[in-house]
């Protein structure tokens, strides 16, 4: 499966390909009341609003809008605990992120997406972030390496090990960052209202990280 546009899509026996994929096409996170633009400068204080998921438009060929969340159990390595979808089941959205420690898209993105996540979880969004690599050809990427990062970096969510990559496998993942947004209403099962990037800044194009999703 690839993400269409991109230029390192496939799913690789032993890693993820770095993510490279255009534009995506609408921000799927809003808040109710007031609209933040994407930048995490102009976030509402928390505290105000809760979080509500609009319409998104998704550009990838390999998974489509309404696609629903696959089950999963993963280790946490910093803790120890065992997740699965069900742990989100009171949230109203979930974000399910596919990086890892060494690609240098996520290493551009990692402080940033621990900040944006931070601020939507106070609203009610649910987050977990999945690598998928192999420690025999990216030991940096193993468990411990895991720990370390998310500490590191303060993530505010779980993030998790998929050693065998069938969780990557049946999400559709085929990059790293990859970014799958879901929604549920009631007791529906979480369905994907958007997928794709975190926003058009990269390691070279001076393009400054805003977690906008193209500025919508």
């Amino acid at each position: 499966m690839a993400v269409a546009g991109a230029r390192a899509s496939v799913l690789l026996p032993s890693t993820l390909a770095a993510c490279t994929s255009p534009r995506p096409r609408l921000l799927a996170l809003q808040l109710r009341h007031r609209r933040p633009r994407g930048s995490l400068a102009s976030a509402p204080a928390a505290g105000r609003g809760r979080l509500r998921v609009r319409m998104a438009r998704t550009e990838s060929t390999g998974v489509a809008v309404g696609f629903r969340a696959p089950q999963f159990e993963l280790p946490e390595p910093l803790t120890g605990k065992l997740w699965t979808l069900d742990d989100f089941e009171g949230n109203p959205a979930l974000l399910v992120m596919f990086i890892c420690n060494h690609c240098p898209f996520v290493k551009h993105l990692k402080k940033d997406i621990a900040k944006l996540t931070s601020f939507y979880m106070e609203k009610g969004l649910g987050a977990v972030a999945i690598s998928s690599n192999s420690i025999r050809t990216h030991p940096q990427d193993g468990p411990e390496r895991m720990a370390e990062d998310a500490k590191l970096f303060e993530y505010p969510f779980p993030y998790l090990y998929d050693e065998s990559q069938e969780v990557a496998k049946a999400f559709g993942a085929v990059c790293t960052p990859e970014f799958f947004l879901f929604k549920k209403d009631g007791r529906r099962p979480f369905e994907l209202f958007y997928h794709g990037q975190f926003d058009d800044s990269r390691p070279s194009n001076n393009v400054p990280v805003t977690g906008s999703f193209a500025g919508i």
